[in-house]
């Protein structure tokens, strides 16, 4: 499944949160992760990103499209998320 993961948390939590997300997902821009995940790992990632957040006050989103083939991005400026040594 290709997973979108759009988050919204208190600064306090923001660098956690990067930092669970990194591990399953490649970062885009400000708070937007996305990639390929087996359904094992999308489980243990929304276990992860619900330890680190405060469910009252923080809000975590995850859009899932079967493949990534079904996704159409269009970007206008600055591509955030890859670094320029692979463009």
């Amino acid at each position: 499944m290709y997973v979108i993961l759009v988050y919204d948390v208190n600064v306090r939590r923001v660098a956690k949160v990067l930092k669970v997300g990194r591990q399953y997902l490649t970062w885009i821009q400000n708070s937007v992760l996305e990639g390929e995940l087996t359904g094992a790992q999308f489980e243990k990632l929304k276990r992860e990103i619900a330890s680190v957040i405060d469910e009252s006050e923080d809000s975590v989103l995850f859009y899932v499209l079967r493949t990534e083939k079904w996704l159409e991005k269009h970007r206008l400026g600055l591509d955030k998320g890859e670094p320029e040594w692979l463009v």
